[in-house]
């Protein structure tokens, strides 16, 4: 897809070069032009939120205007500007766009909220669809948008930067999850960070293989490892910028295929399974949007990556393992091995030093059941910590619930003959169960588990729809922009 350029402008909307302009319109409020108001009073144009209606200038010969309903003034927030602007995105791909420029309503975000909704709706996937074939379903035909104009009257140019960077970033998280885990492999995620490392002198890079994996006394990652003859990967990003900063750790699950081991999974959407490694590839594409951003801040990422495959070698219900940390798990289910890739990286992360961290991983289909696709599972052992990641998650629309941890929970984790359980028995509160897990291996250090699995994809956001959404990565690059000011 090729890329579209973004820019801003003061002055009058009407005096843009764009062959076509866009001009919303407010509940119970006159058109912001005389002309346009004959067509909300007729309802043709509405002002219900991403309702859209196409005019043209100048008596019906002239450019082209899309009118877009933008709701209650007082209810406009940078979420529904996102949704207006996919609205949008859509009709102007229907009619052949190729230059558009927005008139931006007054309001804090709402020129880069339509910058990110612009460009995450006219994201396609059609790589491998042959020559004449490729089909965008719910996304909208870009390809003949080249460029977005946002007329304001305030100094938009760093929100818009700041805007396109991160959405683009989000857009090559999606392309990560939407290829095939034979294209998709550990190898080639670590490539993939090798070459945003290419990119940026301010971030450096390591991967360590299955000997080395095991070597470090990761017996956890290790064994979901064992079964698969595709190398596993720990890949770790340093980004040190020269201003330093508080130091964070972000960590994201990598598995490139869930199979579910030796305790299968059924064969229903089994395909679907090549999202597991959604965690990582948001880990991996954030470090690359904040080192072009350069936020003033430290940042050690720590991606596992492996498959998980049933195979003579593979890791068998009853073994027991020992982590990096020392504690001894028994693996009762191979299918809950998300939690034991996390608990080595975890361990990782906390032995270089990390201040805070993060953990996004596509970990517990309970979370589906209770919080549905559309907020993410927050699970924390720090108030502060979470608070500042909630915020980040609302400030993006990426949003987190928080769900309780206590020592209750705690119990469910302990195995019969070793430390720790990876699935209890006692099926329930599977998801705070899992994350109680998790906090074994942070050392007390303010820690923020993220389950992703209802938001990795299938959100169906108006400028998402169901496929991959690369969640997470504005909320990382938002939590590290605001970990500098602190």
């Amino acid at each position: 897809m090729p890329a579209i350029s973004v820019s801003a402008r003061r002055g009058a909307p009407e005096q843009t070069s764009a062959d076509t302009r866009v001009v919303g319109v407010f509940k119970d409020e006159s058109a912001p032009e005389q002309w346009l108001q004959p067509l909300v009073d007729s309802s043709e144009a509405k002002t219900a939120l991403g309702k859209v209606a196409v005019a043209h200038e100048a008596g019906g010969e002239g450019r082209r205007v899309i009118v877009v309903g933008l709701g209650e003034r007082e209810e406009l927030d940078p979420e529904k500007a996102r949704v207006a602007a996919a609205a949008v995105a859509r009709r102007a791909g229907e009619i052949a766009t190729r230059t558009l420029s927005w008139a931006v309503p007054v309001g804090d975000g709402l020129a880069a909220a339509i910058v990110e909704g612009t460009l995450l709706s006219t994201y396609t996937f059609d790589r491998f669809k042959s020559a004449g074939e490729a089909d965008s379903g719910d996304a909208v035909t870009a390809d003949d948008l080249s460029s977005l104009e946002l007329v304001a009257d305030a100094d938009i140019v760093a929100d818009l930067e700041r805007a396109q960077v991160q959405a683009e970033a989000q857009n090559a998280a999606r392309d990560l999850q939407n290829l095939p885990s034979n294209v998709a492999t550990p190898r080639f995620l670590a490539d993939r960070a090798a070459e945003i490392v290419a990119a940026h002198e301010n971030v450096s890079f390591e991967v360590f293989d299955r000997e080395e994996i095991a070597d470090m006394g990761m017996g956890a990652f290790a064994a979901v490892a064992q079964g698969t003859y595709a190398e596993p990967q720990l890949i770790v990003l340093r980004y040190r910028p020269a201003e330093g900063g508080p130091h964070l750790g972000f960590v994201g699950k990598a598995v490139t295929f869930d199979s579910g081991g030796i305790s299968i999974k059924p064969g229903a959407k089994m395909h679907e399974m090549k999202f597991d490694m959604s965690g990582g590839a948001a880990v991996i594409e954030a470090i690359g949007a904040i080192a072009t951003l350069a936020l003033p801040v430290t940042i050690t990422a720590v991606v596992p990556a492996t498959e998980n495959m049933p195979s003579g070698r593979s890791v068998k219900p009853g073994d027991i393992v020992t982590a990096m940390n020392g504690k001894t798990i028994e693996v009762n289910n191979t299918d809950a091995e998300g939690r034991l890739v996390l608990a080595d990286a975890l361990c990782y992360a906390v032995d270089q030093g990390v201040e805070r961290i993060i953990d996004l991983a596509t970990l517990t289909g309970a979370i589906i059941v209770a919080l549905g696709s559309t907020y993410a599972g927050l699970f924390s052992n720090d108030d502060d910590w979470c608070a500042a990641v909630e915020a980040a998650c609302n400030a993006t629309g990426e949003l987190g619930w928080r769900l309780p941890l206590h020592p209750e929970y705690l119990e469910l984790t302990k195995g019969e003959y070793a430390d720790l359980t990876n699935a209890s028995d006692q099926r329930k509160a599977s998801s705070i169960y899992a994350a109680e897990f998790l906090r074994q291996f942070v050392s007390e250090r303010p820690w923020v588990h993220v389950d992703i699995a209802g938001t990795a994809w299938g959100l169906n956001r108006p400028y998402v729809g169901n496929g991959a959404s690369g969640f997470g990565v504005r909320t990382l690059v938002e939590l590290a922009r605001r970990a500098a000011r602190t």
